[in-house]
């Protein structure tokens, strides 16, 4: 059996209770509006650096739960206490770069908060950009967002197109879900 060419492709052969299946059908490429989302998926993306996102996927709850609900002012408060709660937490991924940067950023993101008014705003700002400016001003404001986690993670919140083919049964949800950007 030839490998499906798309991600579309992929779930469209697994059955609806997969969790891939669940992802792409429900949260991928969706915008979202809320900033502790938005920072929980990033925090997602770049834990999945390295891994599969099937091992993302299944944790994901963990994760939820090991940062506060991706509460972004609780894990920008996180003591030294937290960080090694993090680093033994089996049911998330225990690595001292991920936890520092997700610490990090959520530190980043209150600063965004408070000169534009929230993570999602600072982002409206900037859309439009070509992928290559987005990984530009993202390795710059933050830790560990190279362009695959740059690019995975504007995708999958509707920043950059491509989280979907047309020809997708969810393509047209996500478009009706789209805000009407300023564009330039």
């Amino acid at each position: 059996m030839d490998k499906p060419k798309t991600y579309c492709n992929y779930v469209s052969t697994l059955p609806a209770d997969n969790l891939h299946r669940i992802y792409h059908d429900t949260a991928y490429g969706f915008p979202l509006v809320s900033d502790n989302e938005l920072f929980g998926r990033l925090l997602l993306e770049i834990n999945q650096a390295g891994l599969s996102w099937d091992t993302i996927l299944k944790k994901q709850e963990n994760f939820r739960v090991a940062y506060a609900g991706f509460d972004i002012e609780t894990v920008a408060n996180f003591s030294e206490a937290d960080r090694e709660r993090l680093l033994n937490d089996a049911g998330i991924i225990r690595n001292k770069l991920k936890v520092n940067a997700a610490i990090h950023n959520a530190q980043v993101i209150l600063g965004l908060q408070e000169e534009f008014g929230s993570f999602k705003n600072w982002l409206d700002a900037h859309h439009p950009k070509t992928k290559a400016e987005w990984v530009k001003l993202f390795r710059k404001t933050f830790k560990f967002t190279g362009g695959e986690i740059t690019n995975e993670f504007l995708m999958s919140t509707g920043y950059l197109q491509g989280a979907h083919e047309p020809s997708c049964a969810v393509y047209q949800q996500v478009l009706k879900r789209k805000p009407k950007w300023k564009e330039g």
